[in-house]
């Protein structure tokens, strides 16, 4: 991974997130993670496929930290991924005008790239924005995590589908509820009184 002209430390961090996100059963789902055709896909290996796996599970860790507001365990647990994913930035390049910097050396392991940048762009973005907008989408069938951008924080869904799936079954289990109070409350009003039986005093 290398960072072109000025460092964009949201796409690095976006890469967390779509890290997160995939299914990670065999390389050729890991190689659909990676950036493109051209970032050392061919590389990609089995012990990688481990690396990211590992990764994935300590990444939601943090998310879930942050959604939950337990700011100091999601930076606890970013320390220790920047402990096990350390940046060592290179300048690489061919011709002058075309240099570009690498975070990890020459001959690393396609995890050791790729979890060096998306591990430093999420660590940015928690002492740019703070922790509270690393969120997990609300609904219950999703789980997917995402980077709040939105002005007052407010954002629940990590996409307008989920958003929209969502208020359908939120709305429609309101109108079931409605539905059957109603036919409680009829239910109620239909049902015959029985009269009272006369009380009979006998005569002494």
């Amino acid at each position: 991974m290398h960072y072109l002209c000025r460092v964009n430390f949201d796409a690095y961090a976006r890469t967390a997130v779509d890290l997160v996100n995939a299914p990670l059963d065999d390389l050729s789902q890991l190689r659909a993670v990676l950036p493109g055709p051209d970032w050392m896909c061919e590389d990609a290996t089995e012990r990688d496929l481990q690396a990211f796996r590992k990764a994935q599970r300590r990444l939601r860790e943090v998310f879930e930290h942050g959604a939950h507001g337990r700011e100091r365990e999601a930076v606890e647990e970013l320390n220790s991924l920047l402990e096990a994913h350390p940046v060592h930035p290179r300048i690489s390049g061919h011709e002058s005008g075309n240099w570009h910097i690498h975070v990890t050396s020459r001959g690393s392991a396609v995890s050791a790239e790729y979890l060096a940048g998306a591990v430093w762009g999420l660590s940015v973005w928690l002492c740019e924005y703070g922790s509270a907008r690393f969120g997990v989408c609300a609904d219950d069938r999703c789980g997917n995590v995402y980077l709040d951008t939105s002005s007052n924080n407010c954002r629940r869904f990590c996409s307008e589908r989920c958003a929209t799936r969502s208020h359908v079954a939120a709305h429609r289990a309101r109108k079931k509820a409605a539905v059957s109070e109603l036919a409680s409350h009829s239910k109620a009003q239909l049902k015959p009184t029985v009269p009272a039986q006369p009380t009979l005093t006998p005569v002494g």
